[in-house]
């Protein structure tokens, strides 16, 4: 039943050949039954949910009609939702209870969505591997030696595993995208703004942006319609119109113009990587795109201007978790000062702290012009540099990431090596440009994903383009064979 769609979940519930309740007790019964395993929640709300299901149903017998009635789907457990705890993967918030909802979860949970739980995370969201959660890394459900890659681990994990249907994320700098990609599963990263940041604690505030996993481009489409739109709460939520996704995924795609990064096929690129890519190329070239090479000359300076402009705004972001007001607090302190340091030093991971150390840096006297200054100016050329391509292209494509799922433990101890990770995801970040990645195949048993990048608030073609080509390879139908 979880391998189907979501269309035909919602049509099934519509008619009656199922009913929320057996659909949401199917999905706990396999979290029971994996998740010891794979590691991919930290809470799961079984009598919340169940009471949500048979609300559905309910709801349902009345004419309700709202599109999602009775889907379950999880949380990244970096949204808050209203007396259910929300950690972020940190010790830091191991007892904080939200006394309110993010707006994801609310459109969510409006549009009919049953939430079972709130999925794992690497701490803050800092992370390319889901190795740095205070309640341990998830594992990859293709090998459980293998990451699943970060910061959504856990979500791209349960979706991977057919644990849920689908579940939400939030790309900062790949952070949906790339566990998608390594996981053989959809996920998709909207435009800066697209949707609301409001309830979603914050890393990087001009890079965070909630997306979302799903098996497909067509299950992603019918989610996003319920999260898009504008929320007055949020200062960066951007009022535009919502397109209707679903009907837009059938648009006519004559002349559609894609463009090729020579930055992203240079020789950090795994050949295996490579010839999957170009599989994608000669499949839309082979329906009529018209293929060229564009030039992101700025596009190699991605990596160091993130980590200047990401730390930078995560210093300023944590700065809020003291001690004093909520979260942990250390036993017995002897002072002010006392609290302060020690509630940080046992309350934050490793990985947390070397990224608020290296942004309140950046941003120290002295320092700030030379350092976070630049950076801010580099990060407006990435962007003009994608205002140039897209003059020229409708889409720009490439690989998600450069290899498939490395094993667990295997660059903790290089921390560039695994900020290298993200190489083809950080520049849509940079420039709040909506992206998706699609799985193209398997490399030694290993899913790897292509990803496709739009103008911004293009989501419509973005998901129209990647569902053509899941029309003619069924990757994303494809699940671990020890989780069927």
């Amino acid at each position: 039943m979880l391998d189907l769609s979501i269309r035909t979940l919602t049509e099934k519930l519509a008619n009656g050949d199922v009913t929320s309740v057996d659909l949401t007790k199917m999905c706990l019964d396999r979290i029971k039954q994996h998740d010891e395993t794979l590691n991919s929640f930290i809470t799961l709300c079984e009598d919340e949910a169940l009471q949500a299901a048979t609300e559905a149903d309910a709801r349902r017998k009345q004419g309700d009609k709202a599109p999602l009635l009775g889907l379950p789907i999880a949380h990244k457990d970096i949204f808050c939702t209203t007396g259910i705890k929300t950690s972020c993967g940190s010790k830091m918030l191991d007892n904080f209870i939200s006394p309110y909802n993010a707006t994801v979860v609310d459109n969510l949970a409006q549009a009919g969505c049953v939430m079972v739980g709130k999925t794992n995370l690497d701490e803050f969201a800092m992370g390319s591997s889901g190795e740095n959660s205070f309640y341990g890394p998830s594992k990859n459900p293709w090998d459980l030696a293998c990451v699943p890659g970060g910061s959504s681990s856990g979500s791209a994990v349960a979706v991977a595993a057919r644990l849920v249907p689908a579940a939400t994320g939030t790309d900062t700098g790949g952070s949906v995208r790339q566990p998608a990609a390594l996981c053989g599963i959809t996920g998709l990263k909207p435009t800066y703004g697209r949707v609301s940041r409001w309830g979603m604690i914050a890393f990087a505030s001009s890079l965070d942006q909630g997306g979302l996993f799903a098996k497909s481009a067509e299950d992603c489409a019918y989610l996003l319609q319920a999260m898009a739109g504008y929320d007055e709460k949020d200062s960066t939520s951007v009022n535009v119109p919502v397109p209707n996704y679903t009907s837009a995924l059938e648009q006519d795609l004559k002349g559609l113009k894609i463009g090729l990064p020579s930055l992203f096929f240079d020789d950090r690129l795994c050949q295996n990587v490579r010839e999957s890519v170009q599989g994608v190329i000669d499949f839309y070239q082979s329906q009529g795109a018209i293929i060229e090479t564009v030039e992101l000359p700025h596009l190699a300076y991605s990596i160091p201007v993130y980590y200047i402009v990401a730390p930078a705004e995560c210093s300023s972001n944590l700065a809020r978790f003291d001690g004093v007001r909520y979260g942990y607090r250390c036993d017995n302190p002897k002072d002010l000062q006392d609290l302060y340091e020690r509630s940080r030093a046992e309350g934050f991971g490793i990985e947390v702290k070397r990224r608020i150390m290296i942004g309140t840096y950046v941003l120290s006297a002295g320092y700030y012009d030379a350092y976070y200054g630049k950076a801010q100016c580099i990060r407006r050329l990435v962007r003009d540099d994608f205002v140039k391509a897209f003059a020229k292209v409708d889409m720009i494509l490439g690989p998600t990431t450069p290899s498939t799922a490395f094993k667990i433990g295997e660059k903790t101890d290089d921390p560039v090596a695994m900020y290298l990770n993200d190489i083809y995801t950080i520049a849509v970040n940079l420039a709040g440009l909506p992206g998706i990645s699609i799985p193209t195949g398997f490399i030694n048993d290993m899913p790897i994903g292509a990803q496709l990048i739009a103008k911004p608030f293009a989501e419509d073609k973005l998901l129209a383009v990647a569902n053509m080509y899941q029309q003619e390879h069924p990757w994303h139908t494809e699940a671990p064979s020890s989780f069927k």
